[in-house]
């Protein structure tokens, strides 16, 4: 049997996404599996054949333990400057391709919108695969809208929205840790959990990228695109076998479960922007004043919703999700909060709630449990317990791209997920819009609007 062969064609091959994030993720996955690949950089830009191999020969030195790039991917990588809304393009695209195509749309929503529209005048070879960046659209009606339009030109199995989140090892470690450990699996619900925090915040402000992030913001960027199937990761039930059906199906089942807390946005959320400030070493100055940003836009980027999931295991238990740019520190954490026990009689101290804190970037896994004190046997203090993960071989989007080379929807997001995703904010969305939830604002470098204060 041969080496499983594709042409990975990337619409909008001129973009930031594919120098930062697509090309040295397929980088790491060619180092470590033999794949014959040929890459079509395709968009409207000037540039040629070997600007284009020279950008993916980099990608290569840019990944760990990075080395030479295999040379008949060097040999086959073409550059065609086409406009992925023209289906004449695109046939000229298509039929510089030696295997089966994988177009890949690293393109704005709106343009892969037109860009699908333009496919329907193309006669795509049986086996095409579609690789879609997040979002999904622009809210539920468009989402749907876009799924009816891909299952008209490919199978939905033949579909992949990209969640890079999904293709991170310590993501999916909380699988393992879930489902491998009894110790876990029983205190995994209302009657021992008090709450759960998701987190993704970071020090980096726009660096460059005001155009796309204003037209986001952090709601929808970060929350709905990201957080949101973490979460239901954490919350969903025990799956017989890990398979594209059983892991999806049960995601699907978890937000279809899920609203925001207590059906009420206002309440339920909050929204902010930085101001000018020192993050670390670096000057940051106000949102508003960054290159690409229209400030009549209200474009937030801090934002966080509590949702709540209407199932057995979980009602009653808020999920707090988070993510902002420009604080403080880096935190990429999940924190499942246990429910506190009561004071034991002749033991001075109250115990604390125990803690399982999970990092989504380096893997660490903390357990915060109560004990004997180390000096009075008689006095109660809460020790942690912390154990390191290294992480997986390869990139995010190596391992999503793996999936996409092997025809493996393991890792993508299927199409009613996506869409609700979209139902879950669509409420917070109008809410904000209508100026029910103020727009507050941090300085850059602190750690947002009342984080350490005011957690629900």
């Amino acid at each position: 049997m041969g080496r499983p062969s594709a042409s990975v064609v990337i619409l909008g091959a001129g973009g930031d996404l594919t120098e930062r994030l697509l090309l040295p993720g397929l980088a790491s996955l060619l180092m470590r599996h033999d794949y014959d690949v040929q890459v079509i950089g395709a968009s409207t830009g000037e540039s040629t054949d070997d600007e284009w191999r020279r950008l993916v020969s980099e990608s290569f030195a840019r990944v760990e333990d990075g080395g030479d790039a295999p040379p008949d991917l060097l040999d086959s990588a073409v550059y065609i400057r086409a406009d992925a809304t023209s289906a004449e393009d695109l046939r000229r695209v298509l039929a510089a391709c030696r295997h089966t195509p994988v177009i890949y749309f690293a393109l704005p929503p709106s343009v892969t919108i037109a860009a699908c529209e333009a496919l329907r005048e193309v006669d795509l070879p049986d086996d095409t695969r579609l690789a879609l960046e997040k979002p999904f659209g622009t809210d539920q009606a468009s989402a749907r809208r876009l799924n009816r339009l891909l299952t008209r030109l490919v199978p939905e199995t033949q579909i992949y929205r990209i969640d890079h989140f999904l293709g991170m090892s310590m993501v999916l470690n909380i699988l393992g840790m879930r489902f491998a450990n009894r110790m876990f699996e029983g205190a995994w619900q209302r009657e021992s959990v008090e709450g759960v925090e998701i987190v993704f915040d970071e020090t980096l402000g726009l660096e460059g990228r005001g155009g796309y992030y204003d037209a986001t913001g952090a709601l929808i960027d970060m929350l709905q695109s990201h957080l949101l199937e973490v979460m239901a990761l954490l919350a969903m039930e025990p799956i017989p076998r890990l398979d594209e059906v059983e892991l999806r199906s049960n995601i699907a089942q978890v937000l279809r479960s899920t609203r925001v807390r207590g059906g009420d946005a206002v309440a339920s959320s909050r929204r902010a922007r930085y101001s000018a400030g020192r993050v670390g070493s670096r000057e940051l100055p106000s949102y508003v004043d960054e290159q690409g940003v229209d400030a009549s836009r209200q474009t937030e980027t801090l934002a966080e919703i509590v949702c709540e999931i209407d199932t057995p295991r979980w009602r009653g238990v808020p999920f707090v999700l988070r993510s902002g740019k420009a604080l403080a520190e880096d935190r990429t954490t999940v924190t499942v909060r246990m429910r506190p026990v009561e004071p034991i009689e002749g033991l001075t101290g109250t115990p604390k709630p125990d803690r399982i804190t999970m990092d989504l970037m380096t893997g660490d896994v903390a357990l915060a449990v109560t004990m004997n004190g180390s000096g009075d046997v008689f006095a109660l203090e809460q020790s942690v317990l912390t154990t390191e993960q290294k992480p997986g071989h390869l990139l995010p989007y190596g391992q999503v791209l793996k999936g996409i080379l092997d025809g493996d929807p393991l890792l993508s997001v299927r199409g009613d997920v996506a869409e609700e995703s979209w139902r879950i904010v669509e409420p917070v969305i109008a809410a904000w819009r209508d100026g029910s939830v103020p727009l507050e604002e941090y300085a850059a470098g602190s750690a947002g609007p009342g984080w350490e204060t005011d957690r629900r």
